[in-house]
């Protein structure tokens, strides 16, 4: 199931996040793709923040991922653009994290798309302005919880 729609500012795209990460469950893992300053870290960002965690959350480009606790579930924030391949990523052991029970937040995913797990909800981020766009793609279940996390950040629906 697909869906595409626009946040017109950061705070908005922050929203988003929050939103989502208010309603998402245990074991979920989300894909995001896009270019450089999309917003793929200020989304995980908000995710973060709508499961309670306090910690702020930064880009975990030199260490792979994230970890973060004391909210709702755990997140576990990666950053895959320093990899070749999925062969670095399942040699690291990094897919063990896909079978925890918190929520893993995969940015530059498509270096690794081969090894998501059925039921990864994709999210594509374009745009370096304050209008980003965003395509999702994923179960029935996850894209109803991105449908309304975006209603309730007042994203434009495409």
């Amino acid at each position: 199931m697909k869906i595409s729609f626009i946040s017109s500012s950061a705070d908005m795209t922050l929203a988003l996040g929050k939103a989502i990460g208010e309603t998402i469950g245990p074991a979920t893992v989300i894909a995001l793709d896009g270019q450089l300053g999309a917003g793929k870290t200020l989304l995980a960002r908000g995710i973060a923040m709508g499961l309670n965690v306090t910690t702020p959350v930064s880009s975990p480009t030199f260490t792979i991922v994230n970890e973060y606790e004391g909210g709702r579930l755990k997140i576990y924030h990666f950053d895959t653009y320093r990899l070749s391949d999925s062969e670095d990523f399942l040699a690291a052991g990094l897919d063990e994290y896909f079978g925890y029970e918190g929520v893993c937040v995969i940015e530059w995913s498509n270096i690794i798309d081969d090894i998501l797990p059925e039921g990864t909800l994709r999210i594509n981020i374009e745009g370096r302005s304050d209008e980003r766009t965003f395509e999702a793609d994923g179960p029935e279940d996850k894209i109803k919880i991105l449908k309304n996390a975006a209603v309730k950040a007042d994203c434009k629906f495409i």
